[in-house]
């Protein structure tokens, strides 16, 4: 259930195991060490105490999105994120629909790619690495074009860090009468998605992202309605989710072997979720650490990829020095070497890496994540961190 407002608690972060740095990654992440210790027992995945685990984790996911009336469902789905974003378009998008997808980065981009696999019909607004998709421009491509069924977007682009505008997105979807479907994986958990304020027909997440759980599976929150009428749509066997559903609905078991361990620590995962205030408690500590670290990278001389207005606070795009003694994967080693594990660049158009913000993190480990980046630049000889100034051009053009 969600957590009583006088039950909110700060978060208590507890520090990785000696030795161990932190993870500063969009998932997996530095989790909390009694969710760790929920990883030593064996669990029975028939046993009656494990289906009960399984009850508890659906409910408590389906509390976060405000569904009063009972309208939607929880199904896990074994295996990685992409997993569980292919279950979710191979199951709930009927062969024969036709899907806007909204692209702003590799895991828009990723999604295109799988519709192709799985055989499903795909027109496609990419935007680039800089800016998001917006409502304007997706009620003129349902305007133009009546055969699409279903618009899909990402909720943040974690190769950017783009928080997308889910509102004015799904506003315009369901004013032309399509369907929306939401790839929330390093947003849900953190970034409201209440079903009273914001309509969808379903959303995947997993379970190593917001809610700071370790990787082995993800899960669809979707209406109840669209799980009943994808029964036959899937074209894969173990990623068909009516069948997962009506297996759980029957059974209280997942169909095929789930990932035991991984399910009890998200369980811890989630009662610590719950003493943090839910999601607004753990999007608030999630936004100071983005505050904390661009602040002081920014008085370093590093910019970011994105301007303020569309940063998340889940993770940020920092553009590479221009300076020639930068190099990546110097500047990497040095940060592990001082307890940080930062994230490689993942756009096309230039140089850049990437700090995560979530996780069992606050404020003064963020301060450290500078400190270090700081130490770094020195020992490498860079005398100044500022990036190229044709990419702030072009960051600038295209955001005009």
């Amino acid at each position: 259930m969600p957590a009583d407002h006088h039950s909110v608690q700060p978060a208590k972060i507890s520090p990785p195991a000696m030795g161990e740095p932190y993870l500063l990654t969009p998932g997996p992440l530095t989790t909390a060490a009694s969710v760790k210790e929920m990883m030593l027992r064996d669990w029975g995945s028939w046993d009656g105490d494990f289906r009960a685990m399984t009850a508890q984790m659906r409910r408590e996911l389906l509390s976060m999105i405000g569904d009063h009336e009972q309208a939607y469902d929880c199904v896990p789905i074994q295996g990685s994120g992409s997993f569980v974003v292919e279950a979710m378009l191979g199951s709930l998008l009927p062969r024969n629909s036709r899907t806007l997808v909204l692209v702003n980065g590799a895991y828009g981009q990723r999604i295109v790619k799988t519709l192709a696999y799985i055989g499903r019909e795909a027109v496609v607004i990419d935007k680039g690495d800089y800016l998001p998709p917006r409502g304007a421009e997706v009620a003129a491509v349902l305007k133009q074009d009546p055969a699409i069924t279903h618009v899909v977007a990402v909720h943040c682009e974690t190769s950017s860090g783009i928080l997308n505008p889910i509102k004015e997105i799904s506003d315009a979807t369901y004013a032309a009468g399509r369907k929306l479907l939401i790839d929330s994986m390093s947003a849900f958990g953190a970034i409201p998605l209440d079903v009273n304020e914001i309509r969808y027909e379903a959303l995947v997440s997993s379970a190593n992202k917001c809610i700071e759980g370790v990787p082995g599976f993800g899960f669809v929150i979707a209406r109840k309605g669209e799980l009943e009428a994808a029964r036959g749509n899937a074209h894969s066997l173990s990623l068909d989710v009516h069948d997962q559903w009506a297996h759980m609905e029957k059974t209280g078991q997942w169909r095929f072997t789930p990932p035991t361990h991984v399910v009890a620590a998200f369980g811890e995962a989630l009662r610590l979720h719950r003493l943090e205030g839910g999601v607004e408690g753990r999007g608030a500590r999630y936004k100071e650490n983005c505050e904390s670290v661009v602040e002081g990278m920014r008085s370093l001389g590093f910019e970011t990829l994105l301007r303020d207005r569309w940063l998340s606070p889940i993770i940020v795009t920092f553009f590479c020095p221009q300076d020639p003694k930068f190099e990546f994967g110097a500047f990497y080693d040095l940060m592990k070497q001082k307890g940080f594990i930062i994230y490689p660049g993942k756009l096309t158009v230039v140089e850049s890496f990437r700090i995560g913000c979530i996780g069992q993190m606050d404020r003064a480990v963020m301060r450290n994540v500078v400190e270090a980046a700081g130490q770094s630049l020195k020992e490498m000889g860079v005398d100044s961190a500022a990036p190229p100034q044709s990419a702030l051009a072009e960051r600038e053009k295209l955001a005009a």
